[in-house]
């Protein structure tokens, strides 16, 4: 997913499509994504106010791997190792108590995707539609050819990999010999959001959100569609205005799965029926994240909210961050982190929102998917290719 920019999206994007002379609909939907997930900030991030630390935030190791380019990625973690990618090809593989690096290799082509890890394969996917999986220690198993780039994490469930591209399709690919198992399509809408939006499998389901605010799931084992939810229903006049495409990753919590659209609505939804129990008006691009009876969202506007889980009842809302390219946050026992674009990472009381603690690893974009390490450590990607291990106390 491009970088995010929260721009006057619908005068600025219908003056474009007005007036870009575009070679075809692909490259108008392509110039409509730039501009609202590009790199150029038209406004700027809100500047940040003093507060007195109630905890200590630290750097405890760096590294590098290569430049996001044009996507975002996501580290993984797994049997105290952090693998990393970059859009540059490279694939690296690092010790997490001290960021020593284990082994790195390169795919020969440009990587668009994040790393995902099980059944002891390591796996990325491409802007030319290869999904490519790897051992553990940096050997190519096989490389499984697919319709369109990968933007997302492949997921790894009982023998399968789970993938997704660009052109809405899921893939269930089998992990001993990467070879096609079963594929679910559907038709979008003509104008939608290109995101990294992947897939979550849990219980035997995949979970997935789309364009036109729909969440879906579909079996595991064949691809079989469950049941379509709606999200967010589309509104407005233009076809811009009703852009209420899912962007994130939805999250499974117990019996429910949470979703968000931008330009929409954040929802609860029962796994089991597709059918939603509380929704309410809030926008994100980036995503949200649950723990302990609480949901965890990124406005696209830069304000973080706690909601509750069973109602969407709002505990509090942190509106100090305004355009600051929030990154999904990140629960951490009695903290809530986000990252911005200018490198900061944020600390905020779980309990009521308020900074507890603030850390610049980086003078670049913090990309969304930071991921944890442990209870109090985190792992974040910036968009030059830089790795931190951030920690608090």
């Amino acid at each position: 997913m491009r970088i995010f920019q929260p721009i006057r999206l619908v005068l600025v994007i219908a003056a474009l499509m007005l007036l870009t002379a575009c070679s075809s609909f692909t490259d108008i939907k392509t110039d409509l994504t730039e501009r609202v997930f590009g790199r150029e900030l038209s406004d700027p991030p809100h500047e940040l106010s003093e507060f007195k630390e109630s905890a200590a935030a630290k750097l405890i190791w760096q590294a590098k791997v290569g430049s996001a380019g044009d996507f975002y990625f996501t580290p993984a973690i797994e049997a105290g190792y952090a693998y990393v990618a970059s859009s540059e090809g490279d694939l690296a593989k690092f010790d997490i108590s001290n960021g020593n690096q284990s082994w790195r290799v390169s795919a020969g082509e440009k990587l668009s995707g994040g790393v995902g890890v099980g059944g002891s394969l390591v796996m990325v996917g491409t802007q030319g539609g290869v999904l490519y999986a790897y051992d553990i220690s940096g050997k190519l198993q096989w490389k499984s050819m697919l319709s369109s780039e990968v933007l997302s994490v492949p997921v790894y469930y009982d023998g399968l990999v789970i993938v997704r591209t660009g052109d809405s399709r899921i893939y269930g690919i089998n992990a001993n010999d990467g070879s096609r198992k079963w594929v679910y399509d559907r038709t979008g809408p003509a104008l939608a959001l290109r995101s990294s939006a992947g897939v979550v499998v849990d219980g035997g389901a995949v979970y997935a959100g789309f364009a036109g605010g729909k969440l879906i799931s579909i079996r595991a084992d064949n691809g079989k569609l469950m049941w379509e939810a709606s999200v967010a229903q589309p509104k407005g006049v233009t076809e811009i205005e009703r852009i209420v495409d899912i962007t994130s990753l939805p999250v499974v919590d117990g019996p429910l799965v949470y979703a968000v659209a931008y330009q929409g609505r954040v929802a609860a939804v029962d796994r089991a029926t597709g059918r939603i129990i509380w929704n309410r008006e809030i926008s994100s691009l980036n995503g949200l994240s649950a723990q302990d009876a609480r949901i965890f969202i990124s406005h696209y506007t830069g304000s973080v909210y706690s909601l509750d889980y069973a109602s969407g009842k709002t505990y509090w809302r942190q509106g100090e961050l305004k355009n600051r390219r929030l990154t999904v946050p990140v629960p951490m026992g009695s903290w809530v982190a986000v990252g911005d674009v200018e490198g900061y990472v944020h600390f905020l009381s779980r309990e009521d929102g308020s900074f507890s603690a603030r850390i610049r690893v980086t003078e670049n974009p913090i990309l969304p998917g930071m991921v944890l390490i442990n209870s109090n450590t985190l792992l974040a990607q910036s968009a030059e290719g830089g790795v931190y291990a951030v920690q608090i106390k």
